[in-house]
């Protein structure tokens, strides 16, 4: 990783608000061609060192460089960066042809070129004949897929994407995680994603970010972040987790990581709920006054009752001090 070219470099920023708000010694590095996800929960500053490197709001101190190059007093208009929102902001009485053709033109790209690269990147978001309709007749993921047209006709050195499939229904969600991830793999682009949602993090991201109050809880793959959490509240973030406290430190386990067992187990259960999920078994079960969580294969969840009493047996976890 290390051998790759550093594309975004932040490098001890600051941005406050009056009220005391923001973000401070934010430091950063952004390989090329890399996807890489703020995640955290809303008011956390995810969204901030966004528009901050996209150049919308100014930092307080510390620099943003891109290519090795400082942008920190740049307008939006003159950094290597384009931006999508999740409201997609396309002009409503211009047709599709003219939204992705106006920044071009101020660019004063020759009308031939122009053509040219408009009707490849139709392609490439898989929005091929739509130059003549108008935002209004297209569906809200069609809308968003022109929004990263646009952006990517400016060939930015890097894209920045805001929440963009937040307004989305969920199959439409998915579907544009996929097209995200085959545009970024076919054209190498270097995205910055900020999300809410942790399982869209982990579905289109080389590397996650977990944010929390303003500042950095862990940086890594979605498999460390997943595997190894570093802090409870990355552990409670991500994905479902069980807590269970022992003695002097907090077990945080998978709910795929406890085995019910009719072996001798850490600890005895009684059976709440048995639910079928499809291919498996979701199994919840008191331990003391704690609910906790269980995937089971289902030749073993189609055996289970309400009231039993079961043992469990702790796999693959994490340990935490009670005081974290």
């Amino acid at each position: 990783m290390d051998e790759r070219k550093v594309k975004l470099e932040i490098k001890d920023m600051a941005k406050k608000y009056d009220n005391g708000d923001g973000v401070e010694h934010i430091n950063l590095k952004v390989y090329e061609g890399e996807i890489v996800t703020f995640l955290g929960p809303s008011g956390c500053g995810k969204s901030t060192i966004l528009r901050a490197i996209g150049g919308f709001s100014d930092i307080t101190s510390g620099d943003i460089l891109i290519d090795g190059k400082s942008i920190a007093g740049l307008a939006p208009e003159n950094r290597p960066t384009a931006m999508v929102f999740q409201s997609y902001n396309l002009w409503p009485h211009m047709t599709i042809y003219e939204n992705l053709a106006f920044g071009l033109k101020l660019r004063k790209v020759p009308k031939k070129t122009m053509d040219e690269d408009i009707k490849k990147m139709l392609a490439l978001v898989s929005m091929s004949g739509s130059e003549k309709k108008y935002p209004g007749q297209l569906s809200g993921g069609q809308q968003q897929r022109i929004a990263i047209a646009r952006s990517l006709l400016l060939k930015p050195s890097l894209l920045l994407l805001d929440e963009p499939f937040s307004a989305l229904d969920a199959k439409i969600r998915q579907q544009m995680r996929e097209e995200l991830k085959r545009i970024q793999s076919e054209l190498g682009i270097t995205v910055i994603f900020v999300t809410h949602d942790q399982e869209e993090a982990m579905a289109v991201s080389h590397r996650i970010v977990v944010m929390n109050k303003g500042k950095f809880d862990q940086v890594g793959t979605p498999d460390e972040i997943y595997d190894h959490p570093q802090t409870l509240h990355v552990a409670s973030f991500i994905g479902e987790m069980n807590f269970i406290d022992k003695k002097d430190y907090t077990i945080a386990v998978r709910p795929e990581d406890l085995e019910v067992t009719k072996e001798e187990g850490d600890m005895t259960a009684t059976v709440s709920t048995v639910m079928l999920m499809g291919h498996y078994v979701l199994m919840t079960a008191h331990v003391g006054d704690k609910i906790v969580k269980c995937y089971v294969n289902r030749d073993i969840g189609d055996t289970l009752e309400e009231g039993e009493v079961v043992n469990l047996k702790i796999g693959k976890h994490t340990q935490f001090p009670l005081s974290a």
